[in-house]
């Protein structure tokens, strides 16, 4: 009996062992289980939803230099984002391409999204401008059709389709100018006198920008213009780098003492009057620039008031018959090349000092499209006054 119970102890002894490996094996299994649980990085947190830009939170950075405009502002903002104010009082907000338009943007601002590359363009003075930055392919719309054009690009923009007429400023093809996309609709100050047409073209979605250059009280102020289009088309270096060099041309003739020469600027209408410039107009105060002085300076100008009048021969006599210069205006009638032609329309002329000392002058026909013209006009009244025999771009002598 005893070796039956010790050998049932050596059995139990024995097979008890297995179940305490096991229990061993699985504690480590599942300590591993918990250390690689631990060892894996945590889920990084879901990003904020990006706040939508605001009108309010547009930062302010710089606003564009001017020397001589006035009738216009530009800042510049955080993103490339404008804010443009113009004389009439009316404000636009430039956005960059492929940026998103503020939200809160007051009811009053007009929106201009970059890129403005199907301009309706009825104020023909700003065209020049165009050019100049190389950016008439953004006008596909015009005001005037292709007779009326003498800028020759602008011309040749219409012969060849790029540009097609959408009517002129009272009466414009609107039909024609939704179908183009119109981005933008630059007019002149014509549209004053029939806003109906301009409250229109705002309805359909086309804001209106009021070319206002004519407005500047500086004569070099209208060229200035040329800064707020290229804000608008992304070219201020273009525009910065015109103007520093024409500065360099003008600033020696601006720093002369005057030369004490009278000029008067005119012409003949139809009936006989003489049509001249009152003192404070752009040509009168260009003539100032140049060293001159200008013949009918007594004629003062104001607010609401035109800045060219008709005079009757007889006070026009009065008043230029001694004039050191006589300038005729072929922007109505034509050009003139002869004395004897400008004779034709008034013999009362042959009186007169410039007339018979042999200076008198007459202004090309695209001297009033081409805006940028004017210092070489505020040059050539300057050779004129000082007798330099030199090539002339927009005046030519009458023989």
């Amino acid at each position: 009996m005893l070796r039956l119970r010790l050998h049932r102890k050596r059995v139990m002894t024995k097979g008890s062992c297995p179940p305490l490996r096991s229990l061993l094996a699985l504690l480590v299994l599942l300590s591993l289980c918990g250390c690689a649980q631990q060892t894996e990085p945590p889920l990084p947190p879901e990003p904020e939803a990006p706040q939508a830009l605001s009108w309010d939170a547009l930062e302010y950075e710089r606003s564009l230099d001017l020397l001589y405009a006035e009738q216009f502002s530009v800042e510049y903002y955080t993103g490339n984002y404008q804010k443009i104010a113009v004389g009439d009082g009316n404000h636009y907000l430039v956005v960059p391409e492929g940026a998103e338009i503020p939200s809160g943007v007051p009811e009053e601002i007009a929106v201009l999204r970059q890129p403005l590359d199907s301009i309706y363009l009825v104020a023909t003075s700003a065209m020049d401008l165009f050019r100049q930055l190389d950016a008439i392919g953004a006008v596909t719309l015009s005001g005037v059709d292709t007779s009326g054009w003498y800028i020759p690009a602008a011309r040749e923009a219409m012969e060849a389709g790029r540009m097609t007429y959408a009517g002129k400023y009272n009466a414009p093809d609107y039909e024609r100018i939704l179908d183009a996309g119109c981005d933008l609709a630059v007019e002149s100050t014509m549209i004053y006198h029939n806003p109906e047409v301009k409250e229109q073209l705002e309805r359909l979605g086309i804001p209106v920008l009021v070319e206002r250059s004519s407005y500047e009280s500086h004569p070099l102020g209208r060229m200035e213009w040329i800064k707020l289009y290229a804000a608008l088309l992304g070219k201020e270096a273009e525009a910065e780098s015109y103007f520093n060099g024409l500065m360099e041309r003008l600033t020696p003739i601006l720093e002369q003492e005057n030369t004490g020469k009278t000029v008067a600027f005119f012409y003949i209408t139809s009936t006989g009057a003489v049509n001249v410039r009152r003192s404070g107009d752009y040509i009168a105060k260009s003539i100032g620039l140049a060293g001159g002085i200008y013949a009918f300076s007594d004629l003062e100008s104001g607010d609401g008031v035109k800045s060219t009048m008709n005079m009757q021969m007889e006070s026009f006599y009065e008043g230029a018959r001694n004039a050191d210069v006589l300038i005729y205006n072929s922007a109505i009638d034509g050009e003139l090349q002869t004395v004897d032609q400008l004779l034709e329309k008034s013999g009362v002329l042959a009186d007169f000092k410039a007339v018979q000392t042999g200076n008198v002058w007459c202004t090309g026909k695209n001297l009033f499209q081409e805006s940028l013209g004017l210092g070489d006009l505020i040059t050539d009244l300057h050779t004129v006054l000082s007798g330099v025999d030199v090539p002339l771009t927009y005046l030519h002598h009458l023989d």
